[in-house]
């Protein structure tokens, strides 16, 4: 195993490399974790695969962000300079939107697609925004890091149809610790607000174009946008299949890694 950094040029990128000449799966974090949101999958995965993680600038152990990101261009760049021809990538919100952008941009990078809890980019939501977004907003507006922490775990880790006191402790420390990091950097607002060269045209009006497996991931218990985003994943990828994960809202893989786990392995496997 190897971890390291490799520097974009703007920034430097830390990785972990689980090494070996088997095939390759490669982990992208949610938009308010990090890597270490995949360490309940690290070693089972390492047994059969070779697993690359990295944390996006702005997130874990990765440099700042300074201004607005290409994030499919980054990992693209990661995966060159490991020499990752080919790889099962799996993705959780963000980091599934950008695996998707990729596997139509780079399409000969891509054995198979991972997203969990994802939208395409493109994606229009419908409806009243998450509950505590506002709230969350300005408190990250007037620098207040443990609430504007604190709200975003209420959307994300809790999501719409539960209170803090009905989802696991251990579960919600380690989400803070790593979204404390994220939100101290002001990643959001600094990156990906507007991001820089956006795919066009999004992934939303391109599904059809995806030939690789498919594999979407939901929890049951998070908002209903990202359940209808699923829908039209799956509706739109030619044989995607679609897990349905209860008692978990937006990162199952945390939450619920039995399910999670069993999920992902049997269609790698496939």
């Amino acid at each position: 195993m190897t971890n390291g950094y490799f520097d974009l040029g703007d920034g430097r990128l830390f990785f972990e490399d689980s090494g070996g000449s088997k095939p390759i799966v490669v982990l992208g974090h949610a938009a308010f974790l990090d890597s270490g949101m995949w360490d309940a999958q690290w070693a089972l995965l390492a047994a059969r695969y070779r697993v690359i993680r990295y944390d996006m600038l702005g997130y874990g152990r990765s440099d700042l962000a300074r201004g607005p990101r290409c994030r499919r261009r980054a990992l693209y760049r990661l995966l060159q300079h490991l020499g990752a021809a080919r790889a099962h990538m799996v993705g959780c919100s963000m980091g599934g939107e950008i695996a998707l952008d990729l596997a139509l941009e780079h399409p000969e990078l891509v054995e198979s697609l991972t997203m969990i809890n994802s939208t395409p980019s493109g994606f229009q939501t419908q409806g009243a925004p998450p509950r505590y977004l506002f709230e969350m907003i300005e408190a990250t507006q007037r620098g207040d890091i443990d609430r504007a922490s604190e709200l975003q775990l209420r959307i994300w880790v809790d999501g719409p149809k539960r209170e803090p006191e009905q989802v696991d402790a251990g579960v919600r420390s380690r989400a803070a610790a790593m979204n404390r990091i994220f939100v101290r950097n002001g990643t959001w607002g600094v990156a990906d607000m507007q991001p820089l060269d956006p795919l066009t045209p999004p992934a939303s009006g391109r599904l059809g174009d995806v030939h690789v497996r498919a594999l979407i991931i939901t929890g049951a218990l998070d908002d209903d946008e990202i359940l209808r985003a699923a829908g039209l994943l799956t509706a739109g990828i030619a044989g995607a299949q679609r897990v349905d994960i209860p008692d978990s809202a937006h990162v199952p893989s945390l939450e619920r890694p039995a399910a999670f786990n069993a999920a992902l392995l049997a269609f790698l496997a496939g």
